[in-house]
């Protein structure tokens, strides 16, 4: 089993980012048919505030925690999707690039 940790800083804030979080995750359920459960933070203005996605669909498992300057995905790959890990790494990197922009 492969495991994928991707850290992404932004500048967005809790609100942007809670825009972008759910672009990725409506993108995930359409293109890679992935059932995502999101828990948001009580008090999206505190500076500690982290809001968690978990996502998992056959072969694949993670999380989201989208904070106000931070993106943190984690991700365990099955046996099959381990031989992809690369690809899959740049994808989501990829993927996150173009919601967030430039990193900070």
């Amino acid at each position: 089993m492969a495991e994928l940790s991707i850290d992404r800083s932004h500048t967005l804030g809790l609100a942007a980012a809670r825009k972008v979080a759910e672009d990725w995750v409506r993108a995930g359920e359409e293109r890679f048919g992935l059932s995502c459960q999101a828990t948001l933070a009580p008090h999206a203005e505190a500076p500690d505030a982290c809001d968690h996605i978990l996502f998992s669909r056959s072969g694949v498992s993670g999380s989201l925690q989208v904070t106000p300057s931070r993106f943190v995905l984690s991700a365990k790959l099955g046996f099959l999707l381990s031989a992809y890990k690369g690809p899959i790494e740049a994808e989501m990197r990829r993927q996150l690039d173009a919601l967030l922009g430039p990193e900070a």
